[in-house]
């Protein structure tokens, strides 16, 4: 082999790597503490064991959306700001029918990917303004539209709207 060869072997080599680091590890690398954990069947990673992580700046820089609803558990309409869960799944380009959500006490939860294709189901990380606490249902709560849509208000869907998020496994 020439000297070019080897060299053309190298940079080949080299922008593969760099081609292939970019689309398996495109989410930027959380800093802070990691509030998120997605696992599963997504394509846009940013951990070595193929999951995606998120600390709260990471997922807040994601595209935001707000919901004003009653919920089973609070008095009075609240304000929570979050991530869709289709807008997550998308950007993770996640695959598959269902999602596991696990809490911090390891309460878990299938989720069909239905629900949040026809409904604006988000992840909140705000109720009125502030950062949820783990006291407050936080860091995240999945939340869905009750108030705009009565058929969602049913034990099954009270069922999935987990608090105190911690993992999702896509399935």
């Amino acid at each position: 082999m020439t000297k070019i060869k080897k060299s053309t072997v190298i940079a080949t080599t080299l922008l593969g790597l760099c081609l292939y680091a970019s689309t398996t590890l495109a989410l930027e690398v959380a800093k802070e503490d990691i509030i998120l954990e997605v696992s599963g069947n997504i394509s846009v990673t940013n951990t070595q064991q193929g999951t995606a992580v998120f600390d709260r700046k990471t997922l807040s820089s994601l595209p935001v959306t707000e919901i004003q609803t009653e919920t089973p558990w609070t008095n009075g309409t609240l304000h929570f700001e979050g991530v869709l869960l289709r807008d997550l799944m998308e950007y993770l380009k996640a695959t598959g029918n269902t999602l596991q959500a696990t809490a911090i006490n390891d309460y878990a939860i299938d989720i069909p990917i239905e629900d949040f294709q026809e409904h604006d189901v988000i992840i909140a990380y705000k109720m009125n303004g502030k950062v949820m606490s783990i006291r407050d249902k936080g860091p995240l709560w999945i939340i869905y539209p009750w108030s705009d849509t009565p058929s969602l208000r049913s034990e099954l869907y009270h069922s999935r709207s987990i608090w105190q998020l911690i993992k999702i496994s896509i399935k």
